[in-house]
């Protein structure tokens, strides 16, 4: 049985100490075929319990709930449309963040409606998870972000516009 993954990622994720949830978390990594839907649950409650910061968060939408929605795209879909209207702010950030990783398997549209649902909030990690996602994004469809970000420019945060179009600047496109 494999009862054991969620117990032990748990049990550390339970101890007092952040060294303890980075171990949580890496072992919850390193058993891949374990990180499956019927945990969505275990990484929502890692989400929300304890003191979060980003340090926790992002290993925990980027690969955790990022394999999930690669893997389960459809079904995962209406946790985060959830998800990006919660009251946590990490658990709107893991919504915003659990793409980063597909390239060509983001849901582009998903993307985009989730950045204009955030944009006018005012806290940093909403902003900086906005534009870190786009630009991640532009690497592998650089024209839907280029066309994203000329109709939503005056709309969006500093902060969230410098990170999206970084590669796209860099690149002579922008």
């Amino acid at each position: 049985t494999d009862d054991w993954y969620p117990e032990a990622v748990t049990i550390l994720w339970n101890l007092p100490h952040r060294e303890e949830k980075y171990l949580a978390i890496d072992l919850a990594l390193h058993y891949k075929r374990h990180i499956a839907l019927e945990h969505l649950g275990l990484y929502e409650s890692m989400l929300r319990e304890g003191f979060m910061w980003w340090d926790l968060v992002d290993p925990i939408a980027v690969n955790l709930i990022g394999k999930l929605t690669r893997d389960h795209a459809q079904p995962m879909e209406p946790t985060l449309r959830e998800w990006i209207q919660d009251d946590n702010i990490w658990v709107r950030r893991t919504a915003i963040l659990a793409q980063l990783k597909l390239k060509e398997q983001t849901n582009g549209d998903m993307l985009f409606e989730f950045c204009r649902q955030r944009m006018h909030e005012k806290d940093f990690f909403i902003r900086k998870a906005s534009g870190w996602a786009l630009r991640e994004y532009s690497k592998s469809n650089p024209q839907a972000v280029m066309d994203f970000l000329r109709e939503e420019k005056s709309n969006m945060p500093g902060l969230t516009y410098r990170e999206a179009s970084k590669v796209l600047r860099k690149q002579g496109k922008m």
